[in-house]
């Protein structure tokens, strides 16, 4: 399993039509990639910090996949909503350490 860890900072004022578009607008463009497996938002309690989104896939090749051909038109989407550019790092899923979670998530997939 692979992720990416996405850090966002929304304008403020902007907030809930950024939960909104990412509801309505990304998801359903994510939930149609191959590999896609779920993604977990992660709002902080102070809300001027970063916001966290991790997306889950079944292997780096389709994360790369996704970031190379759809990202750049989601990213045009988030744009007006955001107080600076998005920031992303990857990482390999250890998943013999979270074995609950791979197995609700395969099983929907």
């Amino acid at each position: 399993m692979f992720a990416r860890m996405l850090e966002v900072v929304p304008k403020m004022e902007k907030k809930d039509e950024f939960i909104r578009v990412v509801r309505q607008e990304v998801l359903p463009i994510l939930k149609k990639q191959p590999g896609f497996l779920d993604m977990i938002p992660l709002v902080p309690e102070i809300a001027s910090e970063r916001w966290i989104a991790i997306t889950l896939w079944t292997d780096k090749r389709h994360a790369e996949k996704y970031v190379s051909e759809i990202y750049p038109r989601v990213e045009k989407i988030v744009k007006p909503f955001l107080a600076i550019p998005v920031a992303f790092r990857t990482f390999n899923v250890e998943t013999t350490l979270c074995e609950h979670l791979v197995e609700a998530l395969t099983t929907a997939a």
